[in-house]
């Protein structure tokens, strides 16, 4: 799908579909006032009728409408016009796309972007309207053998914009396909099933990331990481045949000077549990384990089409978690590449100990900070469900940066607490501390655990087990949290 911007005057011009908007109890937007003076008032009989109210998310399709040139006309509903938001505003965008991709029309104009958001800009909506019809019109058909539905129709799309803001939403267009990019880069690699991508899979997309963006990666193997005492990430990796990588991506477009931002993503490519087995049903998901890996490479992705002048590190701990002969032992005890000794008293809290050495690593970068992102904890999904990320950090202003970012690209976190009275339920009679404390605050010891790691630098920590992917008939990767990263390092772009 192809994406313009253009002065479009609504109704003159020959295109398959005009979209509008109409407001809850029927009052049209400034576009579809244009249309209806046009068409001598069609517009506003057929809405006097009863067929479109402008509830949210509510559409009517209009054909051959008399004094106007597109063949169809959509007209979209808004909701009140006071409760207009930036979530109304994406679930229209979504609604049209939609809509649109069901029709025969191969294109379309859009004029909503030219609809205010509170206090968003034309470059706001430009970049969250090209998200958002990317995001709608997703596939992934990779694994069928034959295409389960024939392509939409559609293929370009004008969005229309007055023409003083021409050149800011040509920015909010290239970075909201950026973005979308990233999206789907990490849906797709979330999607996939265990068997294909593997650790070394994640490696060899990164190489061809870094080829095609010319980063500079580095992939360490076993030996290496042996080398560097990671043997908390090599106790997950202990009972499987795949090897682990530590997959290292360097963007550097920013001042030499200037300190990185270091994404550290959770590849666990597959997650059995390892001896501490998880219940058969809904293993399958457990693929969606790397999801944390696949923001990162989304992620940089995104970053790299902008060309954003900022310097970031992406490090991913890959690995599969896997029963096995050789596999880690409940209460075996292993020192972290740190110098701190973990007593594993359950190996399927396996996504802190490949994040453990992965932290400590990313202290040689001198980072300005470190976010990591992981599918950790169940109970993050029993304490915030699958609506926003959980959020823990050591340093306040870091955490509202991250959380400004999120509300920003609609794509929510949580700030959840980090008290040292929580430290308590990690301690060990054997080693320094457990990987695990207990169900009470299960998420908030997780990120406890984390902390110990990161004395050296400001680190934040996404817990995204509940928003990374979706169960049951729409089941699939969201791919997020790449929309709240990439918006962190678009902000700290725009502040340099």
């Amino acid at each position: 799908m192809e994406f313009s911007i253009k002065p479009l005057v609504p109704g003159r011009n020959a295109s398959g579909c005009t979209v509008v908007g109409v407001y809850a109890d029927r009052k049209l937007s400034e576009a579809a006032t244009i249309l209806d003076k046009a068409s001598k008032g069609y517009l506003r009989r057929v809405i006097d009728r009863g067929d479109m109210a402008g509830a949210i998310g509510s559409s009517l399709m209009l054909h051959d409408v008399p004094g106007i040139a597109s063949t169809r006309v959509l007209l979209l509903g808004l909701g009140p016009k006071a409760e207009f938001t930036e979530k109304q505003f994406r679930r229209c965008i979504t609604t049209a796309i939609e809509v649109l991709a069901r029709t025969g029309s191969a294109d379309a104009e859009l004029h909503v972007t030219e609809i205010a958001v509170g206090r968003r800009d034309i470059e706001w909506r430009v970049m969250q309207t090209a998200r958002a019809a990317r995001e709608a019109t997703y596939r992934f058909e990779q694994m069928k053998s034959t295409p389960a539905k024939e392509a939409p129709a559609l293929r370009r799309v004008v969005l229309a914009v007055a023409k003083s803001d021409e050149k800011r939403a040509a920015r909010g267009l290239s970075q909201g396909l950026a973005l979308a990019h990233g999206i789907s880069l990490a849906r797709d690699l979330g999607n996939l099933p265990g068997n294909v991508c593997t650790p070394a899979y994640l490696a060899e997309q990164a190489r061809k990331l870094a080829k095609h963006y010319r980063l500079k990666v580095q992939v360490l193997e076993r030996a290496d990481m042996e080398k560097l005492g990671m043997n908390t990430l090599l106790s997950v990796a202990a009972g499987s045949s795949q090897p682990p990588k530590l997959i290292v991506l360097e963007y550097r477009a920013g001042p030499k000077t200037q300190k990185p931002v270091v994404l550290v993503g959770k590849g666990v490519t597959f997650d059995t549990g390892g001896i501490s087995l998880k219940p058969a049903p809904e293993m399958d998901e457990m693929k969606y384990d790397m999801s944390g890996a696949g923001s990162v490479l989304g992620t940089l992705k995104a970053v790299a089409e902008m060309k954003l002048p900022v310097n970031v590190i992406g490090i991913i701990p890959a690995t599969e978690n896997m029963p096995g002969g050789r596999a880690t032992k409940p209460g075996d005890i292993v020192t972290s590449m740190s110098g701190l000794t973990v007593e594993i008293l359950n190996t399927d809290a396996e996504g802190r100990l490949i994040l453990c050495d992965a932290l400590t690593y990313a202290e040689r970068y001198d980072p300005a900070a470190v976010i990591d992102i992981a599918t950790l904890t169940g109970a993050c999904v029993i304490a915030l469900g699958h609506v926003v990320s959980g959020l823990f950090a050591n340093d306040d202003p870091l955490a509202r940066e991250v959380l400004a970012a999120g509300e920003q690209a609609g794509d929510g976190a949580w700030h959840l607490p980090l008290h040292d009275e929580y430290q308590d339920q990690l301690r060990s009679n054997f080693a320094d501390f457990a990987n695990i404390g207990g169900r009470p605050a299960g998420a908030v010891t997780a990120a406890c655990f984390l902390s110990r790691f990161t004395k050296k630098f400001k680190w934040a920590h996404l817990d995204v087990a509940g928003t990374a992917w979706k169960s049951g008939k729409d089941k699939g990767s969201t791919g997020r949290p790449v929309p709240l990263l990439t918006q962190f390092l678009v902000n700290r772009a725009s502040k340099r």
